[in-house]
């Protein structure tokens, strides 16, 4: 019987100890996670902060909250999940990828311990995100850099360089162009900083002018999401696909807002303009309400109902594609609240019309 309370009195805490985390693993990873974040060219951190935006595990200020991880173990909690997964939930290429980070060498094995028993039971739907993030290409094979140079912005720079493969001989010169046949044009490649949250860390609208170039940024009037005149903005690649509007408000805080699909830059939660609310849902973690269409504050969100979008600073509107069957339209219409996962939704097509991000400071 002694023999068995000892073993208890030694085993519980090893037990326990095996879902948390000591105060020097904490400073330990978040510092060096942090380190590695600032090169912006690291492939594991690249590729985290990815999935920190995407998922909204990182707030609006994801760039902050990845200097300060320590501070919010929610936070630090995702960021481990998702190098887990970028390990292909693999506990030795885990293992490898905490050394390379250059992690403690007496907090690898509880790192990893605590990494992968806490994500026990998501290893498979990781595996098949990063597959699927890969096959369409939401997130790249090989990562060079997380944020392009700045110098880059204005415009794209073209390609220039083709390897020969080893082996290949260089072909005999073409001839001549006959009449006025252009050659063909080198591959451009677009290297603009398409990072939302590069202008969450703004503090006026000479820094977009700077970073986006004076040709591209149009002061105009502005309005909310209910179609209230709110004053002036700042239109970046103003009357195209890739048009974002940004308010500068008095309390440093800044006002994003999104309208056009088929765009390019790469936004808070991955939500953009035309994305289903089926997959609103699927970010939020759990439905939400929203306000009926054709009323004050129609089809925008009413509550996030505690969901990981709640308090985040951000704002939706929806809109009904398929609006002509007036029964069914009715049903969600008027001074009234409907459920995000009401089945009617998928029958109207309701997708993000506008998408606002609020910056807390």
């Amino acid at each position: 019987m002694k023999r068995f309370l000892l073993f208890l009195l030694f085993a519980l805490p090893l037990a326990a100890g095996a879902q948390t985390l000591s105060e020097s693993a904490v400073e330990d990873i978040s510092a060096k996670m942090a380190a590695k974040f600032q090169l912006r060219n690291d492939p594991a951190l690249v590729f985290v902060t990815e999935q920190m935006s995407r998922s909204g595990s990182g707030g609006l200020e994801v760039d902050k909250t990845m200097m300060e991880l320590g501070k919010d173990p929610a936070a630090l909690d995702a960021a481990l999940k998702f190098l887990y997964q970028y390990s292909d939930c693999n506990r030795q290429t885990l293992i490898a990828n905490l050394r390379n980070m250059d992690v403690k060498s007496g907090n690898v094995f509880p790192l990893a311990t605590y990494i992968v028993n806490k994500n026990k039971g998501e290893t498979k739907a990781l595996q098949d995100e990063k597959a699927e993030l890969l096959r369409i290409g939401a997130i790249p094979a090989v990562t060079s850099v997380m944020v392009a140079p700045p110098a880059n912005q204005p415009g794209v720079v073209a390609n220039a360089t083709t390897e020969t493969p080893a082996g290949a001989t260089q072909p005999a010169s073409a001839p001549a162009a006959q009449g006025n046949v252009p050659a063909a044009a080198a591959p451009v490649e677009d290297t603009r900083n398409w990072e939302v949250r590069s202008v969450f860390a703004m503090t006026r609208p000479d820094d977009l002018q700077a970073l986006y170039g004076k040709e591209n940024v149009e002061l105009r009037d502005a309005t909310d999401l209910d179609g209230n005149y709110t004053g002036k903005a700042w239109y970046v690649y103003p009357d195209t696909d890739n048009e974002m509007q940004v308010i500068f408000n008095a309390d440093s805080s800044k006002t994003i807002t999104f309208t056009h699909e088929r765009s390019k830059w790469k936004s808070p939660f991955g939500i953009k303009p035309g994305d289903p609310i089926d997959k609103v849902n699927k970010v939020n973690a759990r439905a939400f309400r929203v306000n009926g269409f054709e009323w004050t504050n129609g089809g925008i969100v009413d509550s996030w109902e505690g969901g990981a979008m709640d308090k985040k600073g951000v704002q939706i509107l929806f809109r009904a594609i398929n609006s002509g069957d007036p029964k069914l339209y009715d049903q969600f219409t008027g001074e009234k609240k409907f459920r995000s996962d009401n089945s009617g939704l998928k029958k109207l097509g309701v997708v993000v019309d506008k998408v606002v991000f609020k910056t807390y400071q």
